[in-house]
């Protein structure tokens, strides 16, 4: 009874290590959303703002950058994004046809979105305000990346920084992802499935995605089980994928970004390729680059330990 006791003691102790089961989840009513966040970290630590990409929940930013930042004295503010996690859905929306929305964003036609990247970057600034933080780090993560920009471009008085993580400006002429990155991009989840087999239908597209040389199954499982328990939407995905065809090419507006810039990419990446992560940092005025030899598209926790160290280095480097 008694080693019961000690055992479930322990698993207790080493759940809570986890800096979001620590933290309690709010809402702020942005834009007439409730957008899910959690505030980590001392109060009076400069605030960093974490952005998370398409379909993701702020869990993908993972134990190790979370904890991390706040362990150098960091508050760390995340979010689920509208359509994702823990925030509001639009379920009243219609579900658009993306392969259709796909074409008219490679022929340059006009793209229809239910809401737009800069809407979405409006609710990253509707959760500073909620916590009356008038300036902050903005970090962004792939499609958050792309949201991180704008922020930065439209919101430079909030913005004590930009870090862009396996994003891109959207230039056309870019290369596309890899066939299999591709395929999981645009799959359909399974209409019936068991909770089984969506655990391992997770897993492989963190492998498909993933780092090869960082990738493990136990970690990805780990993430994939917490996320599910959270709660999936594909719906939502799809309506951000528009939105992200929608924004088009960024070019011309990270040429007006003069926030400190840090640009980090993985050159493994297969679904952002590497080519994605150098034109951004050409693009935006004394931006520093950090290439990731191994990385692909994801945060494993060996690559979340090195972008703590890189985010600690270049806010240090900033501030002076």
């Amino acid at each position: 009874m008694l080693l019961s006791s000690l055992c479930s003691m322990t698993q207790l102790q080493a759940a809570t290590n986890n800096p979001f089961d620590t933290h309690p989840v709010r809402y702020a009513v942005v834009n007439e959303l409730a957008i899910a966040y959690q505030d980590m970290g001392p109060k009076a630590g400069e605030p960093v703002l974490l952005i998370m990409g398409l379909g993701a929940q702020m869990l993908h930013w993972g134990n190790e950058t979370t904890q991390g930042l706040i362990n150098k004295g960091y508050r760390v503010i995340a979010f689920d994004n509208r359509d994702a996690g823990l925030s509001q859905k639009l379920y009243q929306a219609d579900v658009p046809r993306v392969w259709w929305a796909m074409l008219q964003s490679k022929m340059g036609w006009q793209v229809e979105a239910t809401y737009t990247l800069t809407d979405m970057a409006a609710d990253a600034i509707g959760v500073l305000d909620t916590l009356e933080i008038t300036q902050a780090h903005i970090v962004g993560a792939s499609m958050g990346g792309m949201i991180a920009q704008r922020v930065a471009a439209h919101y430079p008085l909030r913005t004590l920084s930009l870090t862009s993580i396996m994003s891109t400006p959207g230039a056309a002429d870019l290369p596309p992802p890899t066939d299999a990155a591709m395929q999981v991009l645009l799959a359909s989840p399974p209409v019936i499935t068991t909770r089984a087999h969506q655990i391992e239908r997770g897993i492989n597209v963190r492998k498909i995605l993933g780092s090869p040389e960082y990738f493990t199954v136990a970690a990805a499982k780990e993430l994939v089980v917490r996320v599910m328990n959270r709660g999936s939407y594909s719906s939502g995905a799809s309506r951000q994928l528009i939105a992200i065809a929608a924004d088009g090419d960024r070019s011309e507006l990270l040429k007006t970004i003069k926030a400190p810039t840090l640009v980090i990419h993985g050159a493994a990446d297969p679904l952002v390729p590497v080519e994605h992560g150098r034109r951004t940092a050409e693009l935006i005025v004394h931006a520093q680059y950090l290439e990731i030899p191994m990385m692909g598209h994801g945060l494993e926790p060996q690559i979340q330990r090195q972008i703590v160290s890189q985010l600690d280095q270049f806010y240090q480097m900033s501030s002076h």
